[in-house]
């Protein structure tokens, strides 16, 4: 069989007008009629640019000198930006940053749902560096180099970038990248350790309640397991192990660590585990949550459904505020864990069921129960399968918290086209600056 030839990429430099923002965050040329997508440009520069890729309807490529600038164009604070995949906005205002990602819901909700909000909120925006508390590095041994990379992938994701250091983590983590790629390189199983996931919680009495996972593809040695332990108490962080799946995750240092992060607002304390899914940003998280129930307006009398739930990121603050609220995830972990933080919050208004909300559910005792507000926070899929199940005629009100503006559109759409709900209002929050990360959240009340 013959093999199919990649496009032949011309490495000659080109001058391109950038007009507009993907929403990925590269810019928008044309050349030869032809759709561009330049890397580290914004929209109204001058760039000289060379070709990276050759695709049928557009070509990619990257900035190689910005000959006029834009007045958005602002100094990056990371050195390893334009190389790092983790973050490809650093070089926008941030004011600027949340004004494209408000255009990008906007044109999502128009062009896909054929709706538009009679309100748009105000975005809800926070500290834009140190924000984040959970991710996964990559590791990659480089013999060619004689050495570890510890970080996130390049935008040539075949690459793991060479860090020193991250802005956009928390500081506990961000400061101490060199220092994990060097406590790597010092373990026997060095060429098998493929990743180290990140996780920070409230601190504990024994660690600063950041979380380390080392996944290791062959058994650790006594040395290795004592030096990751010997790191952990020198940085009180916890350091957890990774044989196999995520059932195989058990605790290095300390014995038995605890990791949760209080809701200060609504008196609720979340307990998780390492691998668990917990909002990336707990400020924005809390901005979210108060956003939410403003939103929602939830009554004492009110039963609430909350689906996709999680760990009870929503259900448990509202558990404070409402006569009932159910909450349905699809992960039967976080479920678990989910009523166990009711009972350690004293909550007994909190009912938590495990569905696979993209199945038929109803059938289910709690799809049959009789709620008045509907709370929904889905993956990036989004959730046009349970809204198609649901009788949708119960709830006046319905808060969508997304983190995909396609999918999100394409729901409004069915409850405002379909349903005869009105969306209300609609607005972005940054809970990933510097990314191109768009986060939202709609109201739709009944017509």
């Amino acid at each position: 069989m013959a093999r199919t030839r990649s496009p032949r990429i011309d490495k000659t430099p080109f001058e391109a007008i950038i007009t507009d923002l993907t929403h990925d965050g590269r810019g928008v040329a044309r050349r030869d009629g032809k759709a561009v997508f330049v890397s580290g440009a914004l929209p109204g520069e001058r760039v000289m640019a060379e070709q990276t890729a050759k695709n049928r309807h557009f070509d990619e490529a990257r900035t190689l000198d910005v000959l006029e600038a834009s007045p958005d164009r602002v100094a990056p604070r990371c050195p390893h930006f334009g190389t790092c995949g983790g973050c490809v906005l650093q070089h926008m205002d941030e004011t600027r940053q949340i004004e494209a990602k408000q255009r990008v819901l906007m044109e999502n909700l128009e062009r896909i749902g054929h709706v538009s909000p009679k309100s748009v909120l105000p975005p809800l925006t926070g500290a834009s560096c140190g924000y984040r508390r959970k991710g996964r590095f990559s590791v990659r041994r480089v013999n060619k180099k004689d050495r570890t990379l510890v970080g996130f992938r390049e935008q040539d994701p075949r690459f793991v970038a060479d860090l020193s250091e991250c802005h956009t983590v928390i500081p506990e983590i961000g400061g101490k990248v060199a220092q994990l790629a060097a406590l790597v390189e010092s373990l026997d199983a060095r060429e098998h350790i493929p990743q180290i996931e990140f996780i920070a919680g409230d601190a504990a009495a024994d660690f600063s309640g950041v979380a380390l996972v080392f996944r290791h593809l062959q058994p650790l040695s006594d040395g290795d397991r004592a030096r990751l332990a010997a790191f952990g108490q020198a940085s009180a962080f916890a350091i957890f192990l990774q044989p196999g799946g995520v059932e195989s995750v058990h605790a290095l240092w300390p014995d038995t660590p605890q990791l949760a992060f209080a809701l200060a607002p609504w008196d609720v304390s979340l307990a998780f585990r390492p691998l668990d899914f917990i909002q990336v940003n707990a400020a924005l998280n809390e901005k979210m949550i108060a956003r939410t129930f403003e939103l929602l307006d939830p009554q004492p009398q009110d039963r609430v459904l909350d689906l996709f739930c999680g760990l009870g990121n929503f259900t448990l603050p509202m558990a404070r505020l409402v006569g009932e609220v159910v909450g349905v995830e699809g992960e039967a972990g976080l479920v678990a864990r989910a009523r166990e933080n009711a009972q350690r919050n004293g909550l007994s208004n909190a009912q938590f069921h495990a569905a696979d909300l993209t199945q038929d559910q109803r059938g289910t005792a709690w799809m049959r129960q009789g709620f008045d507000k509907l709370l929904l926070d889905p993956p990036r899929s989004g959730a046009i399968e349970v809204l198609q199940q649901l009788p949708l005629k119960q709830f006046d009100r319905i808060v969508y918290v997304s983190c995909h503006p396609g999918s999100l559109a394409r729901d409004a759409g069915y409850l405002v086209n379909e349903q005869g709900y009105a969306l209300v209002s609609a607005g972005v929050m940054d809970m990933f600056p510097h990314t191109a990360h768009v986060e939202s959240i709609a109201l739709f009340e009944r017509r």
